[in-house]
């Protein structure tokens, strides 16, 4: 997955419920977008909110 010219590796398969990832992005909106249509592919639930961790803004996805 391709998120502002970096690629990133997620195991999807290995994504179990109620674990969550971290994605560091300036343009959450569209980096929230571009996750939505992986997921959706996917036939993958996933709630996805905008967050600061350590100063740096992103992404949280958590598998529901």
């Amino acid at each position: 997955m391709l998120i502002e010219n970096v690629s990133y590796d997620i195991n999807w398969k290995n994504f179990k419920a109620g674990t969550s990832f971290f994605i560091p992005c300036l343009d959450c909106n569209s980096a929230k977008k571009h996750v939505l249509e992986v997921t959706k592919r996917l036939k993958i639930d996933v709630m996805i909110k905008i967050s600061i961790e350590d100063n740096i803004k992103g992404l949280r996805i958590w598998r529901v």
